[in-house]
């Protein structure tokens, strides 16, 4: 059991007994950790609600409920009251001294929850269209979207990780058109890009390609331009993704769910709830019945559908599929989209508590203390693969997640390449290297690793601080999975290693007292798995030696 969950719920009840004791209406009692650890480990702030029944101030119910309380010493050496009524408990530090041992017999298991046991959920993420190589904006999403559904892996759930992608309508033959001027230049002809039209080099490429491939007797409007564009362009999506450990199980397309009659479906489904009209020329979704503020189009007035329509058939489809859980992860441009097809699968009786949207901000490229100004249409932009070859892979993943989902996220790329202190990534995996070379080191000297080592010798501020905030580990994991935000686990890292990096300049680990030797070695071993479980969530790689 979970050392802190443990604490709590003896403290729980420790506090309804001495509620009991004095009188006092039975409430819920809120265990958390302190804000300041010098006034203890766990607090409450039940008299606050207490003082409010009784008529007195809540320093005064603290200190009647401290002195109704005995805890176990072995548990808890101290309980103190702090101004305005805070009750406070300070763990004995026996039980910290314990953890070690805990998590090294739990190993890659130590922290995980078990929440989405026996459930399936399904994390849609990425899903840039095939008009161009993915951008940094993508990459963020792709980051994000995979490290969610590690959360939800490590939480027990059956995860589907799935890429959408709208591969039909203006922008693709606007794409097919690009391409195809390109081919006819590469022939020599004067052929002008179409307006609006795709400029990016890597469309002459594929030109090439397609040149060498099938000839040079291509006619106008031959559906092998856009057919070759859109396979080419995602086969350098997949490759991009595979560079920073992206992997999708599933991926579905705008184009067959008009092919399979699944939209066709929908809009009859939609018309018999009589939430379907005509007005302009244009078909209307009528919203506004849903309690919304106005009517969204389905299919404008030149007969093209907006993108509302094939979404709504889209997770019309991933609710059939029959998911406990579906994760939407969006950029900030979809945020007027969604609502609308919540609606839409609402009315259609489908339970839409199902669903969680988790919307991204942009991401701003910083080099030189400049911002790099980009544009896909016009081709001008930095690529996320010409990143992830000028940072690395892990420096790519841990940057896009350092910020939470909610915040516009600055990518300084003079930081992403420092290797010093100033790098968090560099800070990080240094930690992890640093202990895999104390073990090396202590093993050439005859100190292994022993099971019967001495816990109650790690008793210095330095281990008890790196004790603790080893505990924290599963806490930082349910928060992760309650938020849906991997921020919290890169703080947390941050933390875990400043700790380790403490306590190696405090402690000696391989000394001539064999028995602290053990102690210490177990510490940072412990202290190593919970680095690599943490990294490992996040997708980025815990180097033995830097």
């Amino acid at each position: 059991m979970r050392l802190l969950v443990m604490v709590k719920t003896y403290l729980i009840q420790s506090l309804h007994s001495a509620l009991k004791r004095l009188d006092y209406t039975e409430t819920s009692v809120q265990i958390t950790p302190a804000k300041n650890p010098k006034f203890g480990d766990l607090s409450t702030n039940i008299a606050f609600s207490l003082s409010k029944q009784v008529g007195i101030k809540p320093i005064e119910v603290a200190i009647q409920i401290q002195s109704h309380l005995k805890p176990n010493p072995e548990i808890i050496r101290e309980v103190t009251v702090t101004e305005p009524g805070f009750i406070n408990f300070h763990i004995n530090k026996i039980y910290y001294q314990k953890l070690p041992v805990s998590i090294l017999n739990a190993g890659n298991k130590f922290g995980r929850g078990k929440t989405g046991i026996g459930k399936t959920a399904n994390v849609e993420f990425v899903s840039a269209n095939p008009t161009g190589p993915l951008t940094v904006g993508h990459g963020r999403q792709a980051v994000f979207g995979d490290t969610v559904a590690s959360i939800l892996a490590w939480h027990g759930y059956d995860v589907t990780r799935e890429y959408y992608y709208n591969n039909a309508g203006r922008q693709m033959r606007i794409l097919g058109a690009s391409v195809e001027a390109r081919y006819f230049q590469e022939l020599g002809k004067s052929v002008l890009l179409p307006k609006d039209g795709y400029k990016g080099n890597y469309l002459i490429d594929i030109a090439k390609i397609i040149r060498k491939e099938h000839g040079d007797k291509l006619q106008e409007s031959d559906p092998i331009f856009l057919q070759e564009t859109e396979n080419n362009i995602f086969n350098i999506i997949k490759s991009t993704l595979g560079k920073i450990g992206v992997q999708h199980d599933y991926f579905s397309n705008e184009k067959t769910f008009y092919d399979n009659g699944s939209i066709d479906e929908l809009m009859s489904s939609l018309k018999d709830k009589k939430l379907i009209y005509e007005a302009g020329g244009a078909t209307w979704f009528k919203t506004t019945a849903l309690g919304k503020k106005q009517d969204r189009v389905l299919i404008k007035s030149t007969g093209e559908p907006t993108y509302r329509l094939p979404d709504m058939a889209y997770h019309q489809d991933k609710m059939k599929r029959g998911f406990d859980l579906i994760i939407d992860v969006f950029g900030a441009d979809h945020v007027d989209t969604y609502p609308d097809v919540l609606a839409c699968l609402k009315a259609l009786d489908f339970d839409t508590d199902k669903i969680k949207i988790l919307i991204h901000q942009f991401v701003t490229l910083i080099k030189g203390g400049k911002i790099v100004k980009m544009s896909t249409r016009e081709g001008q932009f930095i690529t996320l693969e010409h990143l992830i070859n000028e940072v690395g892979s892990d420096v790519v993943r841990y940057f896009f997640i350092m910020r939470g989902m909610n915040s516009h996220l600055n990518f300084d790329m003079d930081m992403a390449k420092d290797q010093s202190d100033q790098n968090p990534v560099y800070y990080l995996q240094y930690a992890h290297a640093r202990i895999s070379n104390i073990i090396k080191n202590g093993k050439s000297l005859g100190y292994e690793l022993s099971e019967s080592f001495y816990p109650e010798l790690l008793s210095h501020n330095s281990e008890i601080d790196l004790l603790k905030k080893l505990d924290q580990f599963p806490m930082i994991m349910d928060t992760a999975l309650e938020l849906l935000e991997p921020q919290g686990i890169a703080n947390y890292l941050q933390s875990l290693a400043s700790a380790f990096h403490k306590f190696y300049v405090d402690c000696r680990v391989i000394t001539k007292d064999k028995k602290i030797s053990q102690a210490r070695l177990a510490l940072i071993s412990a202290t190593q798995v919970v680095l690599r479980n943490g990294l490992n969530i996040l997708g980025i790689t815990a180097p033995k030696r830097m």
